[in-house]
């Protein structure tokens, strides 16, 4: 009986330190790229706020619309002229298009006819119609800075600025997350004990306590972040399906999507018929969905078998209680008027499949819950943002007061490759974030591909961060990195004073909470980083510590292994 005991218990011993090694060596290699993956997506929950302070230019016009007066909602009679309109220019402009999509008014029965279609390159191409006459308008002039904004971080989160290459390798990322968190909960033991215990300055233990308790904090939230993040883009990474039932390629990809878009739809009769009357339509379907009409789309016009769309617009109120941020809408039949298809607001097309698929795509991207639940999933994403940054510098401090020897005589160069990667990859990042906010107030904004500049300002100043902490001793980098972010954090506020005349004071009083709230948190990480750098500057350096790492690497290994 002893003896099987002592066998489960070295058996599970064996499989905990398998774990702990699997957490290790998983954290550790994609540590770097998961940090710069959830620190961005952290900043991407605020993407228009963000966008809204690089645009300084639409604020005057954007406060000026907040306190105007409601518009009047527009008679269904003169919603039937706009769509009679449209449809007249279509017909004129884009006979052979394989799509038609026209946009009314705004939600307010007011605003700009728009009408939507796919080019010969299957683009989305758009055209505004002046709503009293029908006539083509000219291209609207730009009136702000050629700016990526926010849309910067939500691209970079998720494809890393790289299409689909970047998608492959941030899903990878994400498996690699997985395998350490689950690794993570199994190997400590006393996670959940340790998460009330927190001891300060107590070099490796404090650092342990800081990654258990922003690990266990946000655990629920990371695990749902992270599937959710691979289970969207599923599509992407497991092909197989697409290829099998739509065929290989862009053309079965397009097949796939057209069905999620329009299902049922037949394809081309190559019999002739003129678009009916849409006005009816948008009534009869407004009835239907109980929705104001958003749009009417008519897919295969000029055929037999076209059928027309109606969509509702969906109220923010109702978008922000429900997971699926789907409107309403009713499909016709062109020739019979036939009603096809009623979608209620929030429901889905498609079955539970498609629902669960939507329900996980709010879950990731936030498309609900209101600012409440924004302020939430931000200071989570921090937390594991931090919990990824503190797993990264464990690894070190660890290996500086037992030198493990894992690779040799190379153990002291892996070392410092990844204290110089931890350097620029978490206070490196930061610096390139913030660079990028200064560059959209320092670049001239009659550049050409202005916002291009602006990506080569942040990518080069990363660069140059990773230069700086390979070549700097790792103590000195931390703290000139922080330094430097510190600086530029703390001084944001006034180069926007001195370059577009904005302050904070002044957008406080005109009510601007998203201005406002992008300068009170740069500065708060402005501080933070310099109370960061401050203790650096009072902890005594660790004289000798790499000398110590090269000269007694060989030695180590050789002890380790015997």
């Amino acid at each position: 009986m002893g003896k099987k005991t002592t066998s489960f218990g070295a058996g599970q011993g064996k499989f905990r330190q398998a774990q702990a090694w699997l957490h290790t060596w998983c954290g550790l290699w994609f540590s770097w790229l998961l940090f710069t993956v959830f620190l961005t997506g952290t900043l991407a929950v605020f993407e228009e706020p963000i966008s809204h302070w690089m645009t300084p230019e639409h604020h005057a016009e954007e406060a000026a619309a907040q306190h105007a007066a409601p518009v009047p909602a527009v008679p269904g009679a003169d919603m039937a002229q706009r769509l009679a309109w449209g449809l007249a220019f279509m017909e004129k402009n884009h006979p052979g298009a394989e799509m038609w999509e026209l946009w009314p008014s705004d939600a307010q029965g007011a605003g700009k006819l728009t009408a939507y279609w796919y080019d010969s390159a299957r683009a989305y191409a758009q055209a505004q119609l002046d709503p009293a006459t029908g006539e083509l308008l000219p291209p609207s002039p730009r009136t702000g800075r050629d700016t990526l904004g926010g849309h910067h971080f939500v691209d970079f989160h998720y494809r890393l600025h790289a299409g689909n290459v970047g998608l492959w390798i941030v899903g990878i990322a994400g498996l690699a997350m997985l395998v350490a968190l689950i690794s993570g909960v199994i190997t400590h033991r006393r996670i959940f004990v340790d998460f009330f215990t927190f001891r300060p300055r107590k070099g490796q233990r404090s650092w342990l306590d800081a990654h258990n308790v922003t690990g266990v904090l946000t655990l629920p939230f990371l695990l749902m972040i992270v599937y959710t993040g691979i289970a969207i883009s599923g599509v992407h990474f497991i092909p197989a399906g697409v290829h099998s039932f739509f065929g290989p390629g862009k053309q079965g990809v397009r097949a796939y999507q057209s069905a999620l878009d329009a299902p049922g739809q037949s394809p081309r009769s190559g019999q002739a018929m003129a678009v009916p009357d849409l006005a009816a339509f948008a009534l009869r379907g407004q009835q239907l969905m109980g929705q104001p009409v958003r749009a009417v789309v008519i897919a295969h016009p000029g055929d037999a078998q076209a059928r027309i769309g109606v969509y509702g617009w969906n109220e923010e109120g109702s978008m922000l209680r429900r997971l699926s941020t789907r409107s309403g809408m009713v499909m016709f039949s062109a020739a019979t008027g036939k009603v096809l298809q009623v979608r209620r607001p929030g429901e889905v097309d498609g079955g539970a499949a498609l629902l669960v698929k939507e329900v996980m795509g709010s879950l990731h991207t936030l498309k609900y819950g209101g600012l409440a639940l924004k302020w939430l999933y931000f200071v989570c994403g921090l937390a594991g943002s931090a919990m990824v940054a503190t797993g990264a510098v464990l690894f070190i401090v660890k290996r500086r007061h037992k030198h493990l020897g894992e690779f040799g005589p190379a153990t002291a160069r892996v070392y410092r490759l990844v204290e110089g990667l931890n350097v620029a990859a978490i206070a490196g990042l930061a610096v390139a974030c913030i660079g990028y906010l200064w560059a959209n107030r320092l670049l001239p904004l009659e550049l050409a591909h202005r916002h291009d500049r602006e990506l080569n300002v942040f990518f080069g100043l990363w660069l140059l961060a990773l230069v700086h902490a390979m070549f700097r001793p790792p103590a000195a980098a931390w703290k000139e990195q922080l330094a430097a972010l510190a600086a530029l954090c703390l001084l944001l506020p006034v180069l926007n004073w001195v370059t577009v005349g904005d302050h904070l004071a002044a957008q406080i009083l005109r009510d601007d909470w998203e201005s406002a709230g992008v300068e009170l948190c740069v500065l708060v990480l402005g501080l933070a980083a310099a109370l960061a750098c401050r203790s650096l500057l009072r902890r005594p350096a660790a004289a000798g510590r790499r000398n110590r790492w090269s000269g007694s690497s060989t030695q180590k290994a050789k002890e380790i292994q015997a």
